[in-house]
């Protein structure tokens, strides 16, 4: 047997603020009976290591029976050492304590070297996993993260000079507790989870980003690991169905005032408007072929007032005081933002710049669309059409105009007292605008 590790230097981080996280105790665990105390590969070979140190296999099965009928108390579980109480069946109860050599400062830093290096690892232990991976990567830097023949220590109240059922029946119920998390494998090797996540941070972080970051600014994973341990890494869950509709924001109608110069109406209609616009998003996301259309332009302060107002968020329009702000702060006034909202529902940002002079056609353009203008109708057939600006020609004797766009489109436009108002969506020709126009409601 090996030397005692009680009083052996622990190098576990006391005065680094980790001491509460050095000591874990798990309650007592229901008994046993009918399975195994390992389905892991790891517990089975916490228990290997023990059915290999034993010399006495009888004690062994006393110990497997007591803890398969429940006689181990909670468990203690600290840097080098497992402590429970275990109780016979006339009731006597005994301390039991199994300790285990910690690693030392250096061989921890081999360690952690060696997990920054490989994403996969760390991914692995926060999914309560061990990969064999893990462990033989460890052995590669000369640290044996698993207990070997001789390495598990028993020391009992019992005052059996060797492994006695009170401590055989610790391990064995310590193997159901790693299954659950290997991590009390860790702590007892010296290191807390708390503790190792956080120095492997700083290791990725300094790893990562050799220059100094802004503090409070989280490291992240180089892409090349986090590929390269893709094998090792659980498969992804299936994809949530899509919600039917937008989620309903949080309403700010509370009984406490809003602070100085927080309006809750605008508020809670930029709230439902981002949800309405991430389900749109979303369904986007998630139909075939998204990936190959391209990524739409930002919009400017201007378009996305005129967006807003458009909104029909939720089922219910824009409130008037809204409408109000949105129409003097992007400086259209009322009637202006009216047009702008019609055009947007024809079309987006595109209708929105040809009904506000947003872009001036270029020569080949106009010669395109006056060819188009051309061949567009039947001989006798075609309207008088007068120039009105540029890309722009009136129908002469009707409320009704034609617009050219960027992309060569026709835009349908009808009189609306002393204005002209959008009438309708793109047509890819202008005879099929004019139809939309002179269809137009009030024409």
């Amino acid at each position: 047997m090996t030397g005692s590790t009680a009083g052996a230097e622990t190098g576990n981080g006391t005065g680094r603020g980790y001491e509460d996280e050095d000591e874990r105790t798990f309650a007592a665990l229901p008994p046993a009976r009918g399975r195994g105390f390992a389905q892991t590969w790891w517990g089975r070979a916490w228990l290997q290591a023990l059915e290999d140190t034993a010399l006495d296999t009888e004690q062994l099965k006393k110990g497997r029976k007591q803890a398969r009928d429940g006689a181990v108390g909670a468990v203690s579980v600290r840097p080098g050492r497992i402590t429970a109480v275990v109780r016979d069946r006339d009731g006597t109860a005994y301390r039991s304590d199994v300790l285990l050599q910690e690693l030392t400062d250096d061989a921890w830093d081999r360690l952690l070297d060696m997990a920054v290096d490989r994403a996969g690892h760390i991914a692995a232990l926060l999914d309560r996993e061990m990969p064999p991976h893990l462990v033989e990567d460890a052995a590669g830097t000369g640290v044996e993260l698993l207990p070997g023949i001789g390495d598990l220590e028993p020391a009992c109240s019992c005052e059996a000079w060797d492994l006695c059922p009170h401590t055989a029946a610790l391990c064995y119920q310590v193997a159901r507790l790693l299954d659950q998390d290997p991590f009390v494998l860790l702590l007892l090797r010296g290191r807390a989870e708390r503790r190792l996540l956080d120095e492997l941070q700083v290791r990725s972080a300094a790893r990562a980003e050799p220059e100094e970051r802004p503090a409070g600014v989280p490291a992240g994973v180089r892409a090349q690991a986090a590929f390269a341990a893709a094998d090792i890494l659980p498969a992804l869950p299936e994809a949530p169905p899509l919600p039917p509709e937008p989620g309903v924001p949080a309403t700010l109608d509370t009984e406490t005032a809003p602070g100085p110069g927080v309006d809750t109406d605008a508020l809670e209609f930029l709230a439902a408007d981002a949800a309405a616009r991430a389900h749109r998003m979303l369904v986007e996301a998630l139909d075939a072929g998204h990936e190959r259309r391209p990524v739409e332009p930002g919009l400017t302060v201007g378009q996305d007032a005129v967006r807003l107002a458009a909104a029909n968020t939720g089922g219910a329009h824009v409130p008037a005081v809204i409408t109000a702000r949105l129409a003097a702060g992007s400086g259209r006034g009322r009637s202006g933002l009216d047009l702008a909202v019609r055009a947007w529902r024809f079309g987006g940002a595109a209708a929105l710049a040809v009904l506000e002079d947003d872009w001036v056609p270029d020569e080949e353009t106009l010669n395109r669309a006056q060819a188009q203008l051309t061949a567009g109708w039947d001989e006798g057939e075609r309207p008088r059409l007068r120039a009105a600006g540029a890309g722009r020609w009136t129908v002469v004797g009707a409320d009704a105009q034609l617009r050219v766009g960027p992309d060569g489109r026709w835009w349908p436009y009808a009189r609306s007292g002393s204005t002209w108002a959008p009438a309708g969506p793109a047509a890819p020709d202008p005879a099929a605008a004019l139809a939309m126009a002179e269809g137009c409601p009030g024409h």
